[in-house]
């Protein structure tokens, strides 16, 4: 199950419970293939063989199949710990399967591999390392022990002990490359597809919040027309009112209120039209003020240095994922500043960059080459540790900035200015690309 933090951005979770149907698939293809190998070996080669203790063990691993069907059904989703131990009882299954039939001498020894690869892709990191070991330990005991391979009876066929230990590496190898390349692999395309996930939730508010303008607009159009109709009535009610009449004094009243309604209505036809509108153009120059004014009441001095290189500010288009971007990285130092923020913006005839400061601490050295990537920050989440009063996060506010800012065309740089800190991020965009949006 993926967490939710307080914040309603998901955890980072390694495990997504696969079905119990996907487990049980494997297994009845594991059981046919091994079925079709061993009849072919005994009747269509010829070839001596335990056929009824490999019979048997085919048959236990289809009876497990079986019993989890009807116990559990194929649509359940089992915890990590009951997909390693089913995994783990094919591999066993399949080793005993191989020791019957010439351990590493048999070609089909590589499937040893298969379990690995499915735990390195669907399970935790711990049991997938458990299930790689299990299948290192499986091929060492294997090496020393089993039955001949199943081959012509009037026909002797040795191998030297060099080559099955190559057979032995080569399959310890895979196990180690399988288990640790491919689990990462798999674990970070899980945690990116989860940090992605908080992108859009995070960027759907904003939109969600972006939309009432337009709808508050709508409703102020929709609701004008029925609004004057009840002026115009009350107006020609009051002409036939005898003065001073209770009737009278209840149709100014309405009258009163149908103006107060009409003032209210055009105050929402204008928000559009005062900053609000996610999609108008605006100078950098304003749109780096308004970004930043939610976080000048933290206590530190923000402040701003334009460079007019190339004319006049150039216009960008107020979309969510630039506002965000840009109000998370600033909002992040001040968090982290001891006193002031510089905010830079520098524009040519081709880049548009801007470069946000702050007197703090700075980037973890050990972060730097990393920043930008998900679930990666340097705040405690342990409430009862020494700092416990600083605020905490997931290491996703970079990520998130980063992402929302490369769509609009920028890229990002990271570095510290000094060494005991100043950090500083600089976003610089192809004039281009900013222009192309506008046209």
């Amino acid at each position: 199950m993926t967490m939710i933090q307080a914040d309603g951005l998901p955890l980072p979770n390694t495990w997504r419970p696969l079905r119990l149907q996907t487990l049980v698939l494997l297994r009845w293809l594991a059981v046919g293939g091994q079925a079709v190998g061993v009849l072919f070996v005994y009747f269509g080669l010829g070839f001596p063989l335990p056929l009824v203790e490999c019979f048997l063990l085919i048959a236990v691993s289809a009876a497990v199949n079986l019993w989890l069907i009807v116990r559990l059904g194929p649509s359940h989703r089992p915890s990590s710990l009951f997909a390693a131990s089913q995994i783990a009882f094919d591999l066993l299954q399949l080793g005993g399967l191989l020791a019957l039939t010439g351990g590493l001498q048999n070609p089909f020894s590589l499937l040893l591999l298969a379990p690995v690869s499915v735990s390195a892709t669907t399970l935790p990191q711990r049991s997938a390392y458990i299930i790689a070991l299990l299948a290192a330990v499986i091929a060492s005991v294997l090496s020393v022990w089993h039955l001949p391979l199943p081959w012509d009876p009037l026909e002797r066929i040795v191998f030297n002990r060099i080559y099955v230990i190559g057979i032995w590496v080569s399959i310890i190898c895979g196990v180690v490359f399988i288990s640790a390349y491919t689990n990462r692999v798999a674990h970070d395309a899980r945690q990116i597809a989860d940090a992605l996930a908080a992108t859009e939730l995070a960027l759907s508010r904003k939109e969600q919040l972006s939309a009432l303008d337009g709808l508050a607009a709508a409703a102020a159009h929709e609701l004008g027309t029925p609004l004057s109709t009840i002026a115009l009535a009350a107006k020609e009610m009051r002409a036939d009112a005898e003065p001073g009449s209770d009737l009278a004094s209840d149709v100014e009243l309405i009258i009163e209120q149908a103006a107060r309604c009409r003032a209210i209505l055009a105050k929402l036809r204008n928000l559009g039209s005062d900053g609000g509108d996610p999609f108008a153009a605006v100078p950098i120059t304003d749109l780096l003020a308004e970004v930043a004014r939610p976080h000048e009441a933290h206590g530190k001095a923000i402040l701003f240095y334009y460079e007019r290189s190339a004319g006049p500010a150039p216009v960008f288009v107020r979309s969510v994922g630039l506002l965000y971007g840009l109000g998370n990285l600033i909002e992040n130092a001040a968090d982290f500043a001891r006193a002031t923020v510089k905010i830079e913006a520098a524009w040519d005839r081709e880049a548009i960059s801007v470069t946000i400061t702050d007197d703090g601490p700075g980037f973890a050295p050990e972060l730097i080459a990393r920043l930008g990537e998900p679930y990666l920050t340097s705040r405690p989440r342990d409430p009862q540790g020494p700092d416990a009063s600083k605020p905490g996060g997931l290491g996703l506010g970079v990520f998130i900035a980063k992402t929302l800012l490369e769509r609009t065309g920028g890229r990002l740089a990271f570095q510290n200015l000094a060494p005991n800190g100043h950090a500083q991020v600089r976003i610089v965009w192809p004039r281009t690309a900013i222009e192309a949006e506008i046209q």
